[in-house]
C-alpha cells in the first residue's frame, strides 16, 4: 500500500455515519453497482446495491445490513467522491479506461471528482464575496433584518474614550501596533452599542454573520469602505494599501485604540504571571462559556461573543466570532441622510449562501 493510499485509508477510518448495504456487497459476492440517498432516518441515508442483486433479493429486509459508510469506502473507495451529494441522489457506478466513476441516473451527469461538502462550497463562495469596495445597500440592510434564520442581538455598549476604532483579532493582533487595523475615520468619544447578526443555519449551525457598532440610531443611506489610518478609498490599488484586517484565531473585535494599548499590557502581564498557559484556553474560554449560559439561543455552548470589561480601570471591548472563522474581513461606514456616521458594519457571511 502506498503512502497516499495509507493516508486515504486513515482519513476514512473514523465513523462517517451509517448506511444500508446489501450483504452481497459485504460478502464480496457482488460488486457495488447502484447507490442512492434517501431520507430514511438511518444515518447518512445512503443505500448501496450490488450488481447481481435481483429484485427478489432486495425485497427481503434480511439481505441488508447497516454499517458505517467507512466500511463501504473500504470495499469501494470510489464512493468517497459522492459522500456529500444531497438526499435524492441516484447513482450508477461505471468504469472506462480512465477508471471508475458514478453517473447520475436522472441527469446522465458523470461524477469523476470528489463532490465538496455544501458548507465548503458556501465557504468558498463567501470568500469571493467578501471585502468588496462597494455593495448594494440592500445587502447591509438584509444583514440586520430579522428572519426565521437571522436574529439581531444587542450585546451592550463598548467604550471608545478616544473615538479611534481598532479592528483586529483580539487573540492574535489586538494591541500589536504593526498588525492591528486602526481606522482613518473617527467616531465621537463615548460608549456605543454593538449588535450582532446571528444566523442559525442548517448547514453551519449558529454563526455570527455580521457585527456593527451603532453610533446613531438613524439608518444609513449609503456605505463606504472603512480604510486604515492614513489612507482613503481612492488609495486602493496602490502598493501596500489594504482595506481589511486579519483573523487567525476565529475572533474579531471592536476596540478603542487606547484600550488596545491597555490590552497589550494586560496580556503581557497575564502571560508573565501564567507561564506556559494559553490566554484563550485558560482565561477567555471560561468567560465566553459563562456568557453563553446567559444567552443560549444566540450562541453555541462554547460562546460566540463577549463584552469584556478589562480588569483594573475598566474599559469594555466587544469580542465576537468571525462567521466561518479565519480570514480577512473589512469594515464599512454607514452614513445617514445628513452625511454623519451612523454605524460601522463588518460582514462575515452572506446569509444567502448559508
Amino acid at each position: 500500500m502506498t503512502a497516499e493510499e495509507k493516508a486515504e485509508k486513515k482519513e476514512y477510518a473514523h465513523g462517517l455515519g451509517a448506511c444500508v448495504v446489501t450483504k452481497s456487497i459485504l460478502n464480496r459476492t457482488a460488486s457495488l453497482k447502484w447507490i442512492f440517498r434517501e431520507n430514511n432516518g438511518i444515518g447518512t441515508g445512503w443505500v448501496a446495491l450490488g450488481d447481481t442483486d435481483s429484485q427478489e433479493y432486495i425485497d427481503k429486509a434480511e439481505n441488508f445490513a447497516v454499517v458505517d459508510f467507512s466500511t463501504l469506502v473500504g470495499i469501494e473507495p470510489c464512493v468517497r467522491n459522492i459522500f456529500f451529494m444531497p438526499v435524492g441522489s441516484d447513482l450508477e457506478l461505471c468504469q472506462d479506461e480512465s477508471g471508475k466513476y458514478f453517473t447520475d441516473t436522472k441527469t446522465g451527469e458523470e461524477i469523476r471528482q470528489a463532490v465538496k461538502h455544501p458548507a465548503r462550497i458556501a465557504f468558498e463562495k463567501n470568500l469571493k464575496f467578501l471585502n468588496k469596495e462597494n455593495y448594494d445597500i440592500t445587502f447591509f440592510h438584509n444583514l440586520f433584518r430579522e428572519t426565521d434564520r437571522l436574529k439581531v442581538f444587542r450585546i451592550g455598549e463598548a467604550d471608545f474614550p478616544t473615538g479611534r476604532i481598532v479592528l483586529a483579532d483580539p487573540l492574535v493582533y489586538l494591541g500589536n501596533v504593526k498588525y492591528q487595523t486602526v481606522l482613518e475615520k473617527c467616531i465621537p468619544q463615548g460608549s456605543f452599542n454593538v449588535e450582532l447578526s446571528v444566523i442559525n443555519s442548517a448547514l453551519t449551525g449558529i454563526r455570527i454573520a455580521a457585527a456593527r457598532l451603532k453610533i446613531k440610531e438613524e439608518s444609513p443611506v449609503r456605505y463606504e469602505l472603512a480604510m486604515p489610518r492614513g489612507f482613503c478609498v481612492e488609495d486602493l490599488g496602490k502598493p501596500g494599501v489594504f482595506s481589511f484586517f486579519g483573523v487567525d484565531a476565529g475572533l474579531a473585535c471592536f476596540a478603542d485604540e487606547s484600550l488596545a494599548e491597555k490590552y497589550a499590557k494586560f496580556t503581557e502581564v497575564w502571560h508573565r504571571e501564567n507561564p506556559g498557559k494559553n490566554i484563550y484556553t485558560d482565561y477567555f474560554s471560561g468567560l465566553f462559556r459563562q456568557n453563553s449560559e446567559k444567552h443560549q439561543k444566540m450562541q453555541t455552548e462554547s460562546g460566540n461573543f463577549l463584552l469584556w470589561n478589562m480588569p483594573g480601570d475598566g474599559g469594555r471591548i466587544a469580542m465576537f466570532s468571525s462567521g466561518m472563522g479565519d480570514g480577512i474581513y473589512s469594515g464599512y461606514w454607514g452614513f445617514d441622510r445628513t452625511g454623519e456616521i451612523s454605524e460601522l458594519a463588518v460582514p462575515f457571511m452572506n446569509p444567502e449562501y448559508f
